[in-house]
């Protein structure tokens, strides 16, 4: 990889020759713009503006413009006169944690790699100390015309350095919030955090840009003269009206991705079993026979025993009063039955009684006539 830039990396007083390498590339497909009547090519031409003419790049050089709009020229000599000790230096100026860099100050990655053989044992020194420590080097530097901030970090056996913007060009995310204050149920939440568990993890590897290969694929097909067919577009899903409907059908989907069972189904399955399941048979009473009083009697008594355990100690004192009830009612009860049935007797007893007397009487009528 052909290098960016040429330096060393200061280091106390360790100093390590290193070349700049670029870690990323863009793949993205680039468009030249062209005139639509006959195809030829636009290009820009660089023309002064005062004399009208076209001006090659030895006559072109950098200047600042002020605010009443006049132009202040400023030179490479002028620039490398500047007393800036990171011109062809990356001044490593502190060792912190990892998570203390906000990942939105991120810029450009670079890779590090040693300049020479002399460079390779405190270039190899300083990238076990990061492996060791844990943690990222803070360093400040100069690139295409201003001094930047990077971190330096280990990637596998290699050194590499992420461009960091300063905190001052970090915009505060004032007025970006929802206004209103919004408030979420747990049960949202919930629903939330199954569709994360749903998704799960990504091997990052496996993601690519979709669009790029379908712009690959259309300029290839016009360079063939074929006709490409248009891509359905996906439904976007409009206006979310219930939240909690749409989790859950976020998580179905993600479930059918994956090949697994939505939780619908399974819920489901048990309802289906007790539909299947045998039902119990009732038998009425009327046909059995009853048992004996006593047994009936020490059974009910003992179930009216562990029901009263079973009950609290201040349901007691009613349980008392309702038995005492219902033995005041039993005993009057069953008095008032002896009594109806005493009067029967008596009722039955009296007739015959006097029947007795009668044949008695008519028997002594019948001798005394004789």
């Amino acid at each position: 990889m052909r290098s960016i830039w040429n330096g060393a990396i200061s280091f106390g007083l360790v100093s390590i020759p290193i070349k700049l390498v670029n870690a990323t590339e863009n793949h993205s497909v680039s468009f030249r713009q062209i005139h639509l009547t006959d195809g030829g090519r636009i290009r820009y031409r660089k023309v002064c503006e005062i004399d009208e003419e076209e001006v090659g790049p030895a006559e072109i050089g950098k200047a600042y413009e002020d605010a009443d709009g006049s132009m202040i020229p400023i030179t490479d000599e002028d620039l490398g006169s500047l007393p800036l000790p990171t011109a062809k230096t990356i001044e490593i100026v502190a060792f912190v944690p990892a998570a203390s860099i906000d990942p939105l100050q991120m810029d450009a990655a670079y890779y590090l790699s040693a300049n020479g053989v002399p460079a390779a044992k405190p270039y190899t020194l300083l990238r076990e100390a990061l492996k060791r420590s844990e943690k990222v080097a803070l360093a400040k530097y100069a690139l295409r015309g201003r001094e930047r901030l990077g971190m330096l970090r280990v990637v596998d056996d290699v050194i590499a350095m992420h461009g960091l913007l300063w905190p001052d060009e970090i915009r505060s995310p004032e007025g970006i919030a929802p206004e209103p204050e919004v408030t979420v149920r747990e049960a949202e939440l919930d629903l939330a955090d199954a569709l994360m568990d749903t998704l799960g993890e990504v091997d990052t590897d496996a993601l690519h840009d979709d669009y790029r290969e379908a712009v690959e694929e259309l300029v290839a097909a016009k360079a063939e003269g074929r006709s490409v067919e248009p891509a359905e577009a996906e439904g976007t899903g409009g206006k979310v009206i219930d939240l909690v409907a749409a989790l859950e059908n976020s998580v179905r989907a993600a479930k059918e991705a994956r090949g697994e069972e939505p939780a619908a189904e399974t819920a489901e399955e048990p309802e289906e079993e007790s539909a299947n399941a045998p039902v119990a048979k009732v038998t009425s009473l009327t046909g059995r026979k009853k048992s004996g009083g006593t047994g009936a009697k020490k059974k009910a008594a003992a179930t009216t025993g562990r029901s009263a355990a079973k009950k609290p100690a201040a349901s007691r004192a009613p349980a008392k009063k309702t038995a005492a009830r219902s033995t005041a009612k039993s005993s009057a009860k069953s008095s008032a039955s002896s009594a109806a049935s005493a009067k029967k007797t008596t009722a039955k007893s009296a007739p015959k009684a006097g029947a007795k007397s009668t044949t008695k009487k008519a028997s002594s009528r019948k001798r005394a006539s004789a």
